[in-house]
């Protein structure tokens, strides 16, 4: 098949990546190559994906932070730039006989513009519902044909009322796992107080371990207040963002991930990707971290904002077997059954709403 992905432009496609669905981004087209498929990828200017041929869009993502998600429901300041954006991308799309778009952008205007398009389109919702992408989305369920909607996890697919499923996965053949309990908790993510960079720090401190934190500023106002007020805590690190790869091996050498998070976790690949490491997870039992972690087998979930029990559950952290954690993941969260799930959509959307070019 000849797929077209369209990349969220307000970042890069790189390492180390913005987040987790820039990262499975990447992971999808690179899997979907290797299994025969041509893929272009259309992307902000210096996005790179390894094997994938990036189509480079022109667009610069640092002029479209006004169009930034913020989980605490603050609009965007300013959407015109992005909706430039898209239109001179889907003009770009619009003559090529694709046999699917799909587009993981977040934007509004990425699944408005997506009707003008003769190719099939499916649009995956990454994020929780909001109100303008849920206006947009009930838009264009009007148009004729309509494009097929896509959600990552069964619960932002009951948040959002569609049925469709593409869940996400990690590269497990590519991750390395140790079934040694390891020194110190991990923290990864972006710098935003949905993800609970600052939870996680007071979880380490309750329960007297040490804690790295890895993610670049995402609310630069919130990563330098957490900064400065970590800076002469002891056994509190904070690291910028790093390539996944050196990201696996830290998460290996671990005692646990924590994945505290404050808002509804549409999936949580970062879970994912320490339970492929062979490394527990504690988090807040939100969103989709249900579906991700099993309670009492490969890390454990706690009432949403509790800090005090995740300190007690980490400080019971060696009754879960490592290996367990690695079984779930290659069973539950890998990257292949990500891809089989897409092949299949693929296929039905074609077969359903040929392209006109073929």
């Amino acid at each position: 098949m000849r797929i077209a992905f369209v990349a969220p432009l307000v970042t890069r496609i790189r390492e180390p990546q913005a987040g987790g669905s820039q990262a499975l981004l990447a992971d999808l087209a690179a899997g979907l190559t290797s299994r025969g498929h041509v893929v272009d990828v259309y992307a902000a200017t210096g996005s790179q994906i390894p094997g994938v041929r990036v189509i480079d869009t022109g667009v610069d993502p640092d002029r479209l932070t006004g169009s930034l998600y913020r989980a605490n429901g603050s609009p965007p300041t300013d959407l015109r730039p992005v909706e430039a954006a898209f239109a001179e991308v889907y003009a770009v799309i619009r003559p090529v006989p694709y046999d699917v778009v799909h587009n993981h952008a977040f934007d509004p205007p990425a699944v408005r513009l997506a009707t003008s398009l003769s190719s099939p389109v499916i649009h995956t919702l990454h994020l929780p519902p909001d109100i303008a992408v849920r206006a947009a989305v009930s838009e264009v369920r009007r148009a004729q044909p309509a494009p097929t909607l896509a959600t990552v996890s069964a619960w932002q697919a009951k948040a959002w009322e569609i049925t469709t499923i593409l869940p996400n996965g990690v590269p497990i053949t590519r991750i390395s796992w140790s079934d040694i309990p390891g020194d110190g908790v991990v923290f990864a993510g972006r710098l935003s107080p949905e993800k609970g960079a600052a939870e996680a720090i007071d979880i380490a401190r309750r329960a007297g371990v040490r804690i790295d934190l890895y993610g670049d500023p995402y609310d630069r106002e919130y990563a330098a207040a957490l900064a400065s007020s970590s800076r002469t805590v002891a056994g509190v690190t904070i690291h910028s963002g790093v390539a996944r790869a050196e990201l696996w091996s830290v998460m290996a050498r671990a005692a646990a991930v924590l994945c505290p998070a404050r808002w509804d976790e549409p999936f949580g690949l970062v879970a994912a990707e320490a339970q492929a490491t062979g490394t527990p997870v504690i988090a807040f039992r939100r969103g989709a971290l249900e579906e991700v972690v099993s309670d009492g087998e490969t890390g454990f979930l706690v009432p949403p904002g509790d800090i005090d029990a995740a300190a007690r559950a980490l400080m019971r952290i060696e009754s879960i077997r490592r290996p367990a954690c690695r079984r779930h993941a290659e069973t539950h969260l890998s990257l292949d059954r990500s891809l089989d799930a897409h092949e299949r959509l693929y296929e039905q959307v074609r077969r359903r709403t040929p392209a006109p070019h073929a």
